[in-house]
């Protein structure tokens, strides 16, 4: 239950506790005043009326005294039992009405106290939505605990922006620090490889170096890749989701030949917005991998399609069985199915972090589970674009 459910709640048990209780008391003390007491007969005349005339009588041991004795005893238990019932009905509808008002005015009471923190959790969620954390909820109420809530709030949002800005700007100065002394050493490489009196260990020597300089060179681009697609897209832009995909398609062509794998294209329109160079790297990513973690004569099957107010990029490969226990370790970082750190030509680690990395960014999903054959079935959701047909 929500607080002001319970607030509202605890107002009307309150008013049923105490309503209760007046009317148990009310209930007693009128049923006490109502009840029998003999001094009433005392005097020694009572007056009866019969048909308009009154009779006397002094002599309260004769009949005619019994006779109205018995008859107020009549009235007065009548009058008792009728004057009860009605205090109780009466009370019960009095305490169940003012039950449902204390819960009205507890309801709309909690709805006016809880209003500002409402409003700092709406901007709270739009700046977690958002990605952005230079957001800031601003409150400028009084200053009580809800300021005071909003106030840490900010200050905690501050500290975070800082620590994910120098974090970001280290990665990426690091790697480009990294990649001009690594071009460097490739051309020096490839020069020293291509002199007409390299020896032949030169040359084997040479394209050892080159395979390593090119493993780290993707690492870098993966690192770099994985601190632009952290931030938050902002400025989306639409464009078909199959487009990108034909074009990687198309590039990874002559890789899948050299390593006999076929490729499927089942692609259907998929509006979506965005920033189509980081999708590019994606889908890039995605291919890839489906082609280098793939035995010979092996197949890939690209998908894309949409599904409501959703696109999706389905790519399946055929290969080694993942064990379901593996399927989440694969998008960290620098971790590879079956302990593979040796194989170089298969990537750098990054590949479905990134890809993680980039659909979140663009408020989409990846998802991944074991094909009963041997690989992968990965599936990327992202947003449609509200103004396609």
């Amino acid at each position: 239950m929500s607080v002001r459910l319970r607030f509202a709640l605890a107002c009307a048990a309150v008013f049923v506790v105490l309503g209760a209780l007046v009317l148990t008391v009310v209930y007693f003390v009128v049923r006490s005043s109502l009840e029998y007491r003999a001094s009433i007969f005392n005097p020694a005349t009572i007056t009866v009326q019969r048909g308009g005339y009154g009779y006397l009588w002094s002599d309260r041991y004769s009949d005619g005294y019994e006779l109205a004795r018995g008859f107020g005893l009549q009235v007065r238990a009548a009058y008792q039992d009728s004057t009860l019932t009605g205090v109780r009905n009466v009370g019960a509808v009095a305490v169940l009405a003012g039950t449902g008002g204390a819960f009205a005015l507890g309801w709309r009471t909690a709805g006016a106290v809880l209003r500002p923190l409402r409003n700092v959790t709406e901007t709270a969620r739009r700046v977690a939505q958002s990605h952005d954390l230079t957001g800031r909820i601003g409150y400028e109420g009084p200053r009580d605990e809800v300021k005071e809530l909003a106030d840490i709030y900010d200050t905690m949002l501050g500290r975070l922006a800082r620590s994910f800005d120098g974090q970001r700007r280290f990665v990426a100065n690091a790697s480009h620090e990294l990649r001009t002394p690594l071009t460097i050493n490739r051309t020096l490489v490839d020069v020293a490889v291509r002199r007409p009196d390299a020896t032949e260990d030169v040359k084997r020597l040479g394209e050892s170096l080159l395979l390593v300089n090119a493993r780290h060179e993707r690492l870098i681009d993966g690192l770099l890749a994985l601190t632009e697609g952290e931030q938050a897209v902002l400025d989306r832009r639409p464009f078909d989701l199959t487009d990108v995909a034909e074009h990687v398609l198309d590039q990874a062509a002559a890789e899948a030949s050299e390593r006999e794998v076929t490729m499927h294209r089942l692609l259907d329109s998929a509006p979506t917005t965005g920033e189509a160079v980081l999708v590019e790297r994606l889908v890039q990513n995605l291919v890839e991998n489906a082609i280098r973690h793939n035995h010979p004569k092996g197949e890939v099957w690209v998908t894309t399609r949409r599904r409501a107010d959703q696109v999706e990029l389905v790519v399946a490969n055929t290969g080694l069985q993942v064990p379901p226990y593996e399927i989440e370790t694969i998008f960290e970082p620098f971790r590879r199915l079956h302990g593979d750190r040796l194989r170089s030509d298969r990537g750098s680690g990054l590949g479905l972090s990134i890809v993680r990395v980039i659909a979140e960014a663009h408020g989409g999903t990846v998802t991944a589970r074991p094909r009963d054959e041997g690989g992968l079935t990965i599936t990327v959701e992202l947003p449609v674009d509200p103004s396609a047909p």
